[in-house]
């Protein structure tokens, strides 16, 4: 689905028709999503107030329609108890930090919702130190990356059903229409995202595998002609085949490309999952190995193989 964009329209459209209760919500972090969602928050009628501890510069404030905090303690004071403060920050230790920061600012009935890749164990973690306060705890898992300002981002959210229900509102701008679920008890949320993206490895190797095979073939292939038509109809079709097509468009031979490919680690939190719960996963947890292999630039292992043919067979090698 190619997607024609107005932003003049988009925001005049977005405000009139998609939003339902107008919210006053907290976005820490505004990154190329936080912002972007930042962004789709205000067009569709909420008043965001935002904290980066890098601040976007003014233009891109600007367009976001985001009020900026200098500090966590100043963005709390402007959120209207019981309050709502979204983290977009990377997983991990900076995630932690954040919530660590907001438990001594925040009061009880207030509500977090974590959007980044967060895991989910670290969620049921983070909500259970944060009863005690009477501080809540939501998961959202956001999918949908750069486009998502423009098309909605699909969330996956865990968290107690009156929780979700309060913050609705704001899902359903985030959202494309039904581009929504409350999956269940904190964590759920994640858990599903970390499983949606274990399946996205697989899906990217096999297209990537797939079109190798075509490029090194006989015939002349046009792969942009041949992606776009798999578009129309193919059992194969997808947005990724569809974003497939435009990288090919852009550059046929992907020349500006290293061959390095990095991981979030979702996929590997899938395949940990998978020998966990002693379910079957090769083709998740082999399309993780290929992308450990792509940051590879000389192997030992595969000098290894090269080694041990010579030596058994008295196969040629290629020496450096």
């Amino acid at each position: 689905m190619r997607v024609k964009y107005c932003q003049k329209d988009f925001w005049f459209l977005y405000a009139a028709f998609r939003y339902t209760v107008a919210m006053r919500i907290g976005m820490i972090g505004l990154g190329r999503m936080g912002g972007n969602m930042a962004q789709r928050l205000a067009g569709g009628g909420h008043e965001v107030i935002g904290y980066a501890p890098h601040p976007p510069d003014p233009a891109r404030l600007e367009e976001m329609h985001t009020t900026l905090a200098p500090d966590l303690p100043t963005l709390v004071a402007q959120l209207p108890a019981p309050r709502v403060v979204w983290i977009m920050v990377p997983a991990g230790d900076a995630t932690q930090e954040t919530v660590d920061a907001l438990a001594k600012l925040l009061l009880p009935g207030d509500l977090i919702i974590d959007g980044g890749n967060t895991r989910y164990t670290d969620d049921i973690v983070r909500a259970a130190a944060l009863q005690p306060k009477g501080i809540h705890y939501m998961d959202a898992g956001t999918s949908g990356g750069v486009w998502g300002l423009k098309l909605g981002y699909c969330l996956m959210v865990g968290g107690q059903p009156e929780d979700f229900q309060r913050v609705e509102p704001i899902f359903k701008t985030l959202a494309p229409p039904n581009g929504y679920l409350h999956c269940g008890a904190v964590g759920s949320g994640h858990f599903v995202k970390m499983v949606h993206n274990g399946i996205e490895y697989a899906m990217m190797q096999s297209y990537a595998e797939g079109f190798e095979i075509m490029q090194a073939s006989r015939y002349p292939l046009d792969l942009p002609a041949i992606a776009n038509v798999w578009m129309q109809g193919s059992v194969v079709r997808s947005w990724l085949l569809e974003l497939t097509a435009r990288a090919l468009e852009q550059d046929p031979g992907l020349e500006h490309l290293q061959p390095w490919v990095e991981d979030s680690g979702e996929g590997r939190w899938t395949v940990e999952e998978s020998i966990n719960s002693a379910v079957p996963a090769p083709v998740i947890a082999l399309s993780l190995m290929m992308r450990f292999r792509s940051r590879q630039e000389n192997s030992f292992g595969a000098r290894m193989l090269a080694a041990m043919r010579q030596q058994f067979g008295g196969h040629a090698v290629k020496s450096k």
